[in-house]
């Protein structure tokens, strides 16, 4: 096994005595610093790797501080005015977006000059769990030059984070391949029940 391979194998028995005093180590340096902040080099670079990362010019790593729990419903005093309808629970709340989605849009919106490419799981304590987000600066030679790359260079490629164009941001959106999936193909749920319940005839000329 290649040295990789080891560090794979290390994340994937996160109880160890190794794994457990190393992670509660990294979450107290990570509670010190800010919410987003630039890190030197990848904490995971296996994991970092296998999500497109390159050490190189144009590729930069982000750390995101993101809050632990649900969503609670942002109404004035915890009271949900008007219709009976609408008078449900204030707590107990969930977001249609996992973490991981919500804190690359952050990262994004922080950097806008810079493209979201992925992020992986680095951490986690009682009250917050830590992401790293890979971005990639598109205007860069390095970038732009690359053929493995450069389809990030794409206007459509801008802000893909909050499209939900992601590998997090699909989670969600129940978008990708299989027979489990197949309620999405095209594009959405609600773009598949558009075509299948659309009846389109043959204009006759």
């Amino acid at each position: 096994m290649g040295a990789y391979q080891y560090m794979s194998e290390l994340y994937r028995k996160k109880q160890s005595d190794v794994m457990r005093y190393l992670l509660r180590i990294r979450c107290w340096q990570y509670r010190q610093l800010n919410r987003v902040h630039r890190c030197p080099r990848s904490t995971r670079p296996d994991k970092a790797r296998r999500l497109g990362y390159k050490n190189k010019q144009g590729f930069v790593i982000y750390r995101v501080c993101m809050r632990r729990g649900g969503r609670k419903r942002p109404v004035a005093k915890g009271c949900p005015y008007g219709k009976p309808k609408t008078s449900g629970a204030v707590k107990q709340q969930k977001p249609e977006r996992n973490l991981q989605s919500i804190a690359e849009e952050r990262v994004g919106r922080a950097l806008k000059g810079l493209r979201v490419l992925n992020s992986y799981w680095v951490g986690q304590d009682s009250t917050f769990k830590y992401y790293e987000v890979i971005l990639i600066d598109v205007h860069h030679k390095a970038v732009r030059r690359d053929p493995k790359i450069n389809w990030m260079c794409a206007a459509t490629q801008k802000h893909r984070e909050l499209r939900g164009l992601t590998a997090a941001g699909k989670s969600s959106r129940g978008v990708g391949k299989g027979r489990w999936l197949s309620q999405t193909k095209g594009g959405s749920r609600r773009a598949t029940w558009l075509r299948k319940n659309s009846l389109k005839l043959h204009r006759k000329r």
